[in-house]
């Protein structure tokens, strides 16, 4: 509960959410698990697909991944994940929201990049039929992957352009990969006009946050917490409007820092960074956005200002139009009268 200027309490549950960052790979309930493949106990799910409290790095995080990318490789299970995850932001009572995964980890089973995004796109698009969520889409091109790969994906996101995806990204073990590999993608981004978001500042500090910016121009960071070990980097976020995609749990669990007390997510609101709270990946880290709420609310005694002040800042910097983000700003703040 968060208290208002009048001392009334105000329940963060269903208050109008906008979620910027979150995996679609890292989000399968248990309900689809079982829907795709009945076998898989209740026990296992948790063991495979929710991480502890506290992994090693960002790469053991990463592994819990690995079961559910294997369950979502034909044309109906991308379609039942992409519904299910849609369900479970109606829930969490999210009004848009931008989803991201990464299209060439789909194509065990013989589909090809194409068939996967216009699988996962005609789902979105089912999706919002289903609940009135307002759902985007953010291709995204891997750390590890070649330059070819990250080419084939940007270029999907430009044959997609007009349809419900709306960006591109880069995700993965930031500390194990240098840019070298992406940087014609990003460029081929710009060129065709693609909006463009990018991982850093989680698994490597501040510099990574700087090459990132320097080689890769993306409007928003995912994560990027770790900009507040350089003042002169969070000042330059601020004169340039970047946007953060912060996700608070997540980076509890990949060790970036001991506890919540510890995160910079308070720091970077008070600096006036711009900046969203997101859940990153709700099966991986066993979350909602009306967890994270009500953890900010608990640790930094954050009240609703703070998340209508967020969730304005995510509409800002949302990849959707001016007339859409009009729309959604109204509903915002007429949600949090």
């Amino acid at each position: 509960m968060i208290g208002c200027t009048d001392g009334r309490q105000v329940d963060v549950t269903t208050l109008p959410k906008v979620e910027l960052h979150q995996h679609m790979d890292c989000s399968l309930s248990f309900a689809v698990v079982q829907k795709i493949n009945p076998a898989i106990t209740y026990e296992e799910y948790r063991r495979d697909f929710v991480a502890p409290s506290k992994c090693t790095d960002l790469a053991d995080y990463i592994t819990r991944a690995v079961k559910a990318v294997d369950l979502m490789q034909t044309e109906e299970q991308l379609r039942l994940v992409t519904l299910d995850v849609i369900q479970q932001l109606q829930k969490d009572h999210v009004i848009y929201a931008e989803l991201r995964f990464a299209p060439l980890q789909h194509l065990q089973q013989g589909l090809t990049s194409q068939q996967v995004v216009q699988v996962v796109n005609d789902a979105v698009e089912e999706g919002i039929r289903q609940t009135g969520v307002q759902v985007g889409i953010i291709l995204c091109t891997l750390r590890h992957y070649s330059r070819m790969q990250s080419m084939e994906t940007v270029m999907l996101a430009e044959q997609f352009k007009g349809t419900h995806v709306v960006g591109f990204d880069i995700a993965a073990d930031e500390a194990g990969f240098p840019v070298d590999n992406h940087v014609s993608a990003f460029k081929y981004a710009h060129e065709k006009g693609i909006p463009c978001t990018a991982h850093a500042g989680e698994a490597k500090g501040a510099p990574s946050v700087w090459e990132t910016l320097e080689h890769f121009r993306p409007s928003r960071i995912g994560h990027g917490v770790r900009s507040m070990e350089d003042a002169s980097l969070m000042a330059y976020l601020l004169k340039h409007d970047i946007h953060l995609e912060v996700c608070p749990t997540s980076n509890i669990q990949t060790a970036i820092y001991d506890s919540i007390t510890d995160h910079t997510v308070d720091k970077i609101y008070q600096s006036g960074v711009s900046m969203s709270i997101n859940t990153d990946a709700r099966t991986i880290s066993d979350v909602s956005l009306t967890s994270e709420y009500k953890l900010l609310e608990q640790v930094f005694h954050w009240e609703k200002a703070h998340f209508l002040r967020c969730n304005l800042e995510a509409i800002d910097h949302a990849f959707t139009s001016e007339e859409n983000k009009r729309l959604l700003r109204e509903q915002l703040i007429k949600g949090y009268q």
